[in-house]
This record gives C-alpha cells, sequence and structure tokens, in this order.
C-alpha cells in the first residue's frame, strides 16, 4: 500500500506541475526558440553550417509551432487567410534565399508577441476563474437537525444548510436563523461587510464572517447569481466589439493585397528598376514581414478583454464589448426616479404634532393603527416609529380601512384618523389656521407626501413623508456632467414632485407622469437629439425603457432579474459606478485609438522604408514585431484600478 500511495503522490504532483506549466508553455517555446537562434548562431561563427542550419530549423519548430498551428487552422476553418499565414510565408522565404538568422528572428519575435498575446487573455479571464473557484464544493445539509457533508451540486431548493463563521456561501437562500455580516465583495465588489439576518437573501460565493447561519436553499447550484454572473462575463468576453468585428473583415482582404503586392514586387523592380533577382526576392520577404498588419490586429481585442475584466472585478458587468464601446459615446443618461435616483422606498422627514402633546406617544399611536396596513405609507410611519420609541405597538379597540383615503380606530378611548388631508376635513394645509400648516407647506412643494392624523375631531399632527434621494446620487450626476453627459430624469411622479427631486438630485432635465410608454417616446426623442442615449433603471418595470436605449443600464443590487434586462449591470446599487464605467471606456476607446495610429504609422514606416532600400530584414523583424509588443502591452494597462 506505501508504495501505491507513493505512486499516486507522484501522479498528483505532475498533473500539478502540468496545470502549473500549461498557461506558460508558449513563453518557454519562444525562450528555447531564442535559446536555439544563439545556438545556431554559434555554429556559424565557428563555420559549422550543417549544426547551424538544424538550430535554426528547430528554433523555426518549436517557436513558430503555436502561431503556426493557429493560423492554419484558422485558414482551413474560415476559408480565408491571415497575418498567421504571412509571417509562416516570411520565414520559410527567408530561410529559401539563405537569411536563416533573420528568419528564426521573426519566428522568435512572432512568438514572443504571441505568448504575450495569450497571456493577456489568460489575465483578463483570470478574474472569473478565480471567481469559479470561490463557489465551495460542500455544504453542510441539515436533516432533523443533524449535519451531513453534501456536495452543494445536490442541495435542492428548500434544504436547509447550516453556514459556520469563515465559510463561504455554497447556495443562495434565505436565512431563516441566525445573524452575521456578510463579505460580498465577490459579488458586488463592495469591500465593506453588509449585516444580514433573519429573512435576509446571501449569495454563493460570499464569505459569513461572523455568526453561524441557517439558510434556506432558493436557487439550484447552476442557477444562482454567482453562476449567471460568471455566464455573463464568458460571454460578453467572447462577443466582439464593433471595432473588432470591422478589422477581422478588413484582415483577410488586406492579406490578399499583401500577397498580390509581394509577387508584384518579385518581378517589376527587377525589371522596371533594374533590381537582381536576389534583392527583388528579398526586398519582397521584407515587405511581407513589414505590410502584415499583425499590430493592427492585436490592438483591440486584448483592450477590450482587459477594460471587461476591470470591470467585473468592481462590480460592472457589461454584456459585451459593443456596449463598452458605445459608453463612451453617450450624450444623454436618463434615470428612473424610484430605486435608482431614490432610496424607492418612503421615509418619514418631519413630523408636526400640535402644542402640548407628546410627539412620541402620538407616533407610538399612530403606529400601533397603521400597523395593520400594508399601505408603503403605513409601513414606513410603523418604521420610524419603532426606531425612535422602541415600544411595542399596541392593539387598537376598532379599526376601520376606507380604502382610498386613510384608516379610522378606536385606540385607548380615542377616535382617530388618519390619512389624507380631506379625510379629516381640510382641503390643504393653507387653509387651515395652524402655524405648523405653514412649515407642511414647505413640505409638500419638497415633493413630500404628507398624512394628516385627527383625534377626537382636532387635527393633531401632520406626517411628512418622502421617498429620499440616495446620499451618493448628486455625486453620481455631478460626475456624468463633467464627462458632458446630459442627465434626465423620467418618472411616473407629478410635476411638483418630479421639480423637487430633480432639484435635489441635480439633473439637467425631467419629465413628470411618465408611463412605460411613454418613457420608451421620450428615449426616442433623446436619441433623436443626442445620438447615444443611456437608461438606468431597477431592470424590471423599466424593460421597454432599458430596451430601446443604446445602452441599457440596470441597478442590481444582487438580483439576477437585472442580469437578464440590461447591457451593463451594476451588482451593487451605487450610481457614481456608472461615471467609472463610462471613465473605464473612454479609456479603453483611447488605448485603442493610440494603438491603431501607432500600428499603421509604424507599417507606413517600414513599407515605405523598404521601398527605397533604407531597411534589411532584421530590423523589419524588429520593427514589425516590435509594435505588436507594444500594442500588446498598451493594452495591459486597462487591467489595472
Amino acid at each position: 500500500m506505501g508504495s501505491e500511495a507513493k505512486t499516486i503522490a507522484k501522479g498528483i504532483q505532475k498533473i500539478s506541475f502540468i496545470d502549473k506549466v500549461k498557461p506558460h508553455v508558449e513563453l518557454i517555446a519562444a525562450g528555447l526558440s531564442g535559446v536555439l537562434i544563439a545556438v545556431g548562431w554559434l555554429f556559424d561563427q565557428y563555420n559549422q553550417e550543417a549544426d547551424s542550419i538544424i538550430a535554426y530549423l528547430l528554433a523555426f519548430v518549436i517557436g513558430g509551432f503555436f502561431k503556426a498551428k493557429e493560423g492554419i487552422e484558422a485558414t482551413y476553418e474560415n476559408k480565408d487567410l491571415n497575418v498567421e499565414m504571412l509571417m509562416i510565408f516570411a520565414a520559410v522565404g527567408s530561410a529559401i534565399i539563405g537569411y536563416w538568422t533573420e528568419g528564426a528572428i521573426l519566428i522568435f519575435i512572432f512568438a514572443v508577441s504571441g505568448a504575450l498575446e495569450t497571456y493577456t487573455m489568460n489575465k483578463s479571464h483570470k478574474e472569473i476563474s478565480s471567481l469559479m473557484e470561490l463557489q465551495p464544493e460542500e455544504a453542510l445539509l441539515l436533516i432533523n437537525g443533524i449535519e451531513k457533508k453534501v456536495a452543494v451540486s445536490e442541495l435542492r431548493v428548500g434544504d436547509h444548510i447550516l453556514i459556520k463563521p469563515g465559510e463561504r456561501v455554497p447556495a443562495d437562500g434565505v436565512i431563516i436563523k441566525g445573524r452575521t455580516n456578510i463579505d460580498e465583495a465577490a459579488i458586488t465588489g463592495e469591500s465593506m461587510p453588509v449585516s444580514k439576518g433573519n429573512e435576509d437573501e446571501v449569495f454563493a460565493g460570499t464569505v459569513n464572517l461572523s455568526g453561524s447561519i441557517t439558510v434556506q436553499v432558493t436557487k439550484a447550484s447552476n442557477d444562482t447569481l454567482f453562476q449567471k454572473i460568471i455566464q455573463l462575463v464568458q460571454s460578453a468576453q467572447s462577443e466582439k466589439s464593433p471595432s473588432q468585428q470591422f478589422i477581422e473583415r478588413f484582415e483577410g482582404t488586406y492579406v490578399k493585397i499583401v500577397l498580390l503586392v509581394v509577387i508584384a514586387m518579385f518581378f517589376l523592380p527587377h525589371f522596371l528598376l533594374g533590381w537582381s533577382w536576389h534583392e527583388s526576392f528579398y526586398r519582397a520577404m521584407i515587405l511581407l514581414v513589414v505590410a502584415s498588419p499583425c499590430a493592427l490586429v492585436a490592438s483591440i481585442m486584448p483592450a477590450t478583454l482587459s477594460a471587461i475584466s476591470n470591470g467585473a472585478r468592481h462590480g460592472i458587468l457589461f454584456k459585451g464589448g459593443v456596449h463598452l464601446e458605445n459608453l463612451s459615446h453617450l450624450g444623454a443618461i436618463a434615470f428612473d426616479k424610484t430605486g435608482t435616483l431614490t432610496k424607492g422606498k418612503p421615509e418619514v422627514t418631519e413630523v408636526i404634532v400640535k402644542n402640548g402633546l407628546d410627539q412620541d406617544t402620538l407616533i407610538w399611536k399612530a403606529a400601533s393603527i397603521e400597523n395593520h396596513s400594508n399601505h408603503p405609507l403605513a409601513q414606513a410611519i410603523v418604521k420610524y416609529a419603532k426606531q425612535t420609541t422602541g415600544k411595542d405597538l399596541l392593539h387598537p379597540d376598532s379599526l376601520e380601512d376606507v380604502p382610498g383615503w386613510g384608516i379610522k380606530a378606536e385606540i385607548a378611548g380615542e377616535q382617530w384618523k388618519i390619512g389624507k388631508a380631506a379625510f379629516v376635513g381640510r382641503e390643504t394645509a393653507e387653509n387651515a389656521a395652524d402655524p405648523g400648516d405653514v412649515r407642511a407647506k414647505e413640505l409638500a412643494s419638497q415633493g413630500n407626501t404628507l398624512v394628516y392624523i385627527e383625534i377626537n375631531g382636532e387635527t393633531s399632527a401632520i406626517i411628512a413623508l418622502k421617498d429620499v434621494v440616495r446620499e451618493e446620487t448628486k455625486v453620481a450626476i455631478d460626475q456624468l456632467k463633467k464627462h458632458g453627459i446630459q442627465t434626465v430624469m423620467l418618472t411616473g411622479d407629478s410635476e411638483k414632485t418630479a421639480r423637487a427631486i430633480a432639484s435635489e438630485s441635480h439633473v439637467d432635465e425631467f419629465f413628470a407622469e411618465c408611463l412605460p410608454e411613454t418613457k420608451v417616446d421620450h428615449l426616442r426623442q433623446l436619441k433623436t437629439k443626442y445620438q447615444t442615449v443611456g437608461m438606468v433603471g431597477d431592470g424590471i418595470n423599466d424593460a421597454p425603457a432599458l430596451a430601446i436605449a443604446n445602452v441599457g443600464i440596470a441597478m442590481g443590487e444582487g438580483t439576477d432579474v437585472a442580469l437578464e434586462t440590461a447591457d451593463v449591470v451594476l451588482m451593487k446599487n451605487d450610481l457614481p459606478r456608472i461615471a467609472e464605467a463610462v471613465s473605464l471606456s473612454q479609456r479603453m476607446n483611447r488605448i485603442i485609438k493610440q494603438n491603431v495610429i501607432f500600428s499603421i504609422s509604424v507599417i507606413v514606416l517600414l513599407i515605405s522604408s523598404n521601398f527605397f532600400q533604407f531597411i534589411d530584414l532584421p530590423f523589419g523583424v524588429i520593427g514589425h514585431e516590435g509594435s505588436t509588443i507594444l500594442v500588446i502591452l498598451n493594452s495591459l494597462r486597462l487591467l489595472r484600478n
């Protein structure tokens, strides 16, 4: 048994070593090719021509294997030539005319640039691979109070699982017992832990930091939010941007043109300019190298992948390069109000109480009555009372709900009415003599909804409630304005409320009393005026508007619904991330533009130098392949924060 265990251990170590080496095999092959070139050059110095050629041939085969394989497979699959084939022709041509060293150097530098491009791809996928490793493979299933360790794939909806401090959450679910702090950085990109208790959602891949919790599983392991994020980013990385699609269409035609010009250069300079056959062939080989659009082809894809990965690491998910590219062209961006610019739930902003009455007691009794209603305003009053008084609520002696108006109740021998102004016998705050009504009028003008309280026939209090603007909204809107983007609010609220919220949130303009279909109409008008328009919403009731916008941005808050409805998803309801996404898009497009201009300039310079016989093959190789390496390195800058 001991020898068997050793054999197994050696096998595991061997597999582990292969797994570690595999991502770097292209770079290793390129390095070995470089060593063989040096060996071939040394043999050449000592006039050992046969040994020198063997070393160069090995450098050709080892260094060029991966790129040649890629080029031949792509040519066979697409029935079209590509830049890899140009490099193969150039290297073989160099060898034919006796320039073994130059041909081998071409293969070596081409192999290095290919290895670097592969490194970029691997680097851009690294965040996704590391995410996939975060989801646990096992979970503690509770069966009649007894813990049983099972594979996560065996969990079913409705199962109860125990998650201890320090463990990762194995499945999406709802806490049914316990309280803890959860690190949700893997989902939202937010480093601050979130406090969770009964009925709160938890997501697979997040970390339980403190207390033990019992969770009821709500989704199968292959349907978790975590899995959907991974699938979405993988899909985005495989989707090509318009710029990339154009370059790939351009590549096939360009390669054919280069080959035709190279063939012409075999003959025309000999007959028209008096060049020797050797010189004509030599210059044709240099043209084959320097005219190849390797750097141009590598100008876009690495930059796009790097930007998508950067966004995913910060909780900004792009569904493809096209949406990332469009963000930098935004002329205007429209926001849904509720749940986007505001918190989405009304909060008590002020309480006005008649002189002589105790505010805490009044709020406590009002909340005891409102606790029997499911209306959002009623629940906001109950929440406020629990926070301010800390008392257990009473049970009214009698209660009558008057739909559309308010609620009547008897409590502690008092007759109460809570509801609209007209419900308590008043038209508006302005028509009453109480000084508090002046303040009530101000609150109403600021977008607050007023709830009136009447006790024993007398108006005793006014409660102001409002869907409060998020703290980060103003910062986010101001950042977008700095980018020169027009900001617009679309809301179903009244003109007065919309005006107040628009002023508070700093948006440039607003449209009030919008139905879902009128939001779509407004977006069409904005697109006519600003060409490229974004829409930010909660991903559910704003789906039509998100669909019509050039870039639909959903406020995720960890909901998988948002993943289905928008082009860009903010995994946390963090509005300033939109400006970050715009900045990332601008950086990406700026780097792509730099790459394209630089690569075209190098190609034109090298072709001109070759025609005037200013450049030799080694310098053509270095200039061409060096430019490819530089544009890839430039793209890698987008992986930085």
